[in-house]
């Protein structure tokens, strides 16, 4: 891939994180000041590639899970934790003043929903505590009936498959079929693992489609998870 259809690539999906629809070859090409038979070569060449493509009702382009994939990679060589994203120090405030361990973790999780408008999650003991159903639900992402079942599933068996994985890195990213379960849900888990008084390897993170402002997101789950093993 050349260094212009990686900046593509990376246009394409911040552009379809935040208006959640197929990004065209016009606005790219103000973007990135060039033609826009220029744009709709590089494009074939990334859809060629199976880093992006075309649904059947758009003459726009999407993002693939291989897409996502190299933009995730590239954001962990870039290193996601070089700066602290804006709120963590409110997430800091608000675990430490939330007695004990197990109301710090609820609170950590609740301000994960209310910043990321994801579904949070986050492992106390030996149960799973979820919050931020509606949030999931009602992403546009998630209409068809089929998929919200795939999304359900995966719920259903989250904490099973967390025992028995146990993610041994900080940050974890699991993009849609990269997931056990639930494969055609077209979800992301992003989940940091972290000491805690329940287990060395308790989790905390959220759930949101595979249209996700990833950049953010990971930084705010790994930061969070450190700011709750300090705490704790």
């Amino acid at each position: 891939m050349t260094d212009r259809q990686a900046a593509i690539l990376t246009t394409i999906i911040e552009q379809y994180a935040e208006v959640a629809a197929p990004v065209g070859s016009v606005l790219l090409a103000k973007i990135f000041n060039v033609s826009s038979a220029t744009i709709r070569n590089e494009m074939a060449e990334l859809e060629r590639l199976n880093y992006i493509a075309q649904p059947h009702t758009s003459a726009g382009r999407i993002p693939t899970d291989k897409g996502y994939r190299f933009y995730v990679n590239s954001i962990n060589e870039a290193g996601a934790d070089s700066s602290r994203p804006r709120n963590t120090h409110a997430i800091a405030t608000r675990v430490a003043h939330s007695g004990e361990p197990s109301q710090a973790i609820k609170s950590a999780v609740d301000s994960l929903v209310q910043l990321t408008h994801n579904l949070g999650l986050a492992t106390i003991g030996n149960q799973l505590y979820v919050a931020g159903y509606s949030n999931l639900f009602g992403q546009p992402d998630f209409i068809d009936p089929a998929q919200s079942r795939e999304v359900a599933r995966l719920l259903d068996n989250l904490e099973p498959w967390l025992r028995e994985a146990a993610p041994n890195e900080a940050l974890n990213v699991y993009i849609g079929q990269e997931n056990p379960i639930g494969r055609s849900a077209g979800v992301s888990l992003i989940i940091s693992r972290y000491r805690s008084p329940y287990s060395d390897h308790s989790y905390i993170g959220i759930l949101g489609p595979t249209r996700q402002s990833y950049r953010s997101v990971m930084s705010l789950v790994e930061q969070t998870g450190r700011t709750l093993e300090a705490v704790l």
